[in-house]
């Protein structure tokens, strides 16, 4: 494979707007003529250890280092609390971390943001009290209704020491992350290409909720705008051409398992259309300079969506070539343009199961993976069927991850790292983990049943031992948004008994196989317990167990967890949930009903 197919492409259009950034604001004892002088440099030192620390380990989606900005002074009283505030609105500041060694005037000092994430670091140190300022700020957030994280070190640090115990730093990174990606997906799109599909309830996109909870708004096209865009050529047609030609040599046609196989004349036509399927779904999506070139300005813009959704099924499928290859491509972390970030598409425009596809892409820069949760397959199930015994993670039971050949090519288990299967950001993925993944996908010709419009079907089965974490967002009459998360590994069957299990479904189809971490209580209790309380057919899946970003995510957007198995030691969310009870779930749900959506 030429190196050139595979280049790191840095042009790629994308969203409208900066990422935000993450204000540092150093608090300090404002009692002049010898106190606040003795805490200038320790003050402002521990914010640029803060910003270093964050600007170190924390990238954005396009791989460069998160940026900071740090008050021009330490913050005494509410004149300087103003003056930061200021700066922070002029230079894109979206997050705020308070960090302070010392005792300050907490109502005068506490970031007023309503809608800002924040956080405070208060030094745990004997000679000056850091901690009491921490308590004392959190305790004027949480009567003022303004939530914030509280950080504070479980040992005690000598006043000159300026490393971050790791405490200290596993919470302020996670905070951040969590606070990065609320503030990056305000005032982005959610397109929906087309509206619902066979009258699956995620796909009844609701504005309320990603208006109030997400502070995003909703953006329509119908199908038929995928028609005239076919009919009058509105997509680049120089690039099509070289996107059918990669397409020819890297996308391999697999089997027809049809009774009536099309003929080749037809199917090299639905090559044809699925590849400018995909290049017109993202220029709804982001736009395309180019197209204003051809006389197309309106087009060319796009809809700023940082996420999207694509109907099909049936209105389109029916007649039409089905929307596998756009969804699976674009959802990657390549296509003919080179390597590049994933574009974010729920298949059957399931929103609700694009939104944890969104938060997982914001936590982690790498492409996430839908699909159906489909079957439970027991021990005893598998051996019945297979006659042999399921061992290792499968011991337990299965959980069957599938959907009609749109996933993330990333998810073939390709990308490797030290010989161990994993999916990266796509600043780090070489020419060699880009090839191993078009190696490893078939796209088998669909099945008419399903789509009788023809199109074509990725169809891999996840290779290795992957941490995953598999998410979803569930809309609860009168009660609103929940998420539900489930951290676990992918698993690699037998060749024999995965070849059984997957013809008994659709073997034209991506399989990858899951298997959560059990707690032995609750939805944990077992594998099947899992599967059966999940609350819709789909799910999001993101490399890494991010279970607890998730958490933090959730409690800043005010969408409680109804099921999770994250250790209860690894759970952050603002100070202000204490008040609602000892049992952290319950809590949750009682301080996110108490707050309501952040964007009321």
């Amino acid at each position: 494979m030429a190196n050139d197919d595979f280049k790191i492409n840095r042009n790629y259009q994308t969203v409208i707007g900066d990422f935000p950034k993450v204000g540092i604001r150093p608090v300090i004892d404002g009692r002049e003529r010898g106190v606040r002088e003795s805490l200038e440099k320790q003050t402002m030192g521990m914010a640029k250890i803060a910003a270093s620390l964050i600007s170190k380990h924390l990238k954005y989606p396009n791989g460069k280092a998160v940026e900071c900005i740090i008050s021009d002074t330490c913050i005494g009283g509410v004149a300087e609390a103003a003056s930061c505030a200021v700066k922070f609105k002029k230079t894109g500041v979206g997050v705020s971390l308070t960090v302070t060694p010392c005792w300050c005037y907490g109502s005068e000092t506490i970031d007023m943001d309503p809608e800002m994430p924040k956080a405070i670091w208060g030094f745990n140190g004997t000679e000056r009290p850091g901690a009491v300022y921490l308590a004392a700020a959190l305790a004027g957030h949480t009567m003022k209704g303004l939530p914030a994280f509280g950080i504070y070190g479980h040992d005690v640090q000598d006043a000159g020491d300026q490393s971050v115990p790791d405490d200290v730093s596993e919470k302020i990174l996670r905070f951040v992350r969590a606070g990065l990606a609320v503030a990056f997906m305000k005032g982005k799109s959610y397109l929906s290409m087309g509206s619902v599909s066979m009258g699956i309830a995620g796909s009844i996109v609701r504005e309320d909720f990603f208006q109030e909870y997400l502070g995003m708004r909703n953006e329509y096209v119908d199908m038929s705008e995928f028609t005239r865009r076919l009919n009058e050529n509105i997509y680049d047609k120089e690039e099509f051409k070289k996107a059918l030609a990669w397409t020819k040599k890297y996308c391999k046609e697999g089997k027809d398992l049809n009774a009536k196989p099309k003929s080749r004349t037809r199917k090299d036509e639905e090559w044809e259309i699925v590849v400018k399927m995909t290049m017109i779904a993202r220029d709804l999506m982001v736009g395309n300079p180019r197209l204003k070139k051809f006389g197309f300005g309106e087009e060319s813009n796009g809809h700023n969506a940082i996420l999207a959704g694509f109907q099909g099924q049936r209105h389109w499928t029916d007649h039409m070539p089905n929307g596998d290859f756009l969804e699976a491509i674009l959802c990657s972390s390549f296509d003919w343009n080179g390597i590049r970030p994933p574009y974010l598409v729920a298949t059957e425009n399931d929103a609700m199961n694009g939104v944890p596809m969104l938060f997982g892409y914001l936590l982690t820069n790498t492409a996430q993976m839908f699909s159906d949760i489909r079957t439970y397959w027991s021990p005893a199930a598998i051996t019945r069927v297979t006659k042999i015994k399921p061992a290792g993670l499968a011991s337990n039971g299965v959980i069957h991850l599938i959907n009609s050949g749109a996933s993330a090519l990333d998810f073939s288990g390709k990308q490797k790292n030290k010989g161990e299967s994993c999916i990266k950001p796509f600043w780090e993925i070489t020419t060699a983990d880009a090839a191993g993944c078009l190696k490893a996908t078939n796209w088998e010709p669909a099945d008419i049943g399903y789509f009788r419009g023809g199109g074509f079907s990725s169809q891999f089965d996840t290779e290795g031992t992957m941490p995953v974490t598999i998410s979803r967002v569930n809309i609860v009459k009168g009660l609103g948004p929940v998420l539900q998360i489930a951290e676990g590994w992918t698993v690699e069957l037998p060749e024999k008994i995965n070849r059984i299990l997957t013809a008994r479904t659709n073997p034209t189809w991506p399989t990858t196989w899951f298997t959560p971490r059990l707690t032995g209580k609750g939805p944990f209790t077992d594998v099947y317990s899992v599967m059966a309380n999940w609350g819709a057919n789909h799910s999001a899946s993101s490399f890494g167990h991010i279970g607890a970003d998730l958490i933090s995510l959730a409690s800043i957007l005010r969408i409680p967890v109804c099921m999770h198995n994250v250790p209860e030691e690894s759970i952050f969310r603002p100070s202000a949930w204490n008040a609602f009870g000892m049992d952290k779930e319950s809590s949750d749900y009682r301080a996110c009903q108490t707050y309501g959506s952040l964007y009321r």
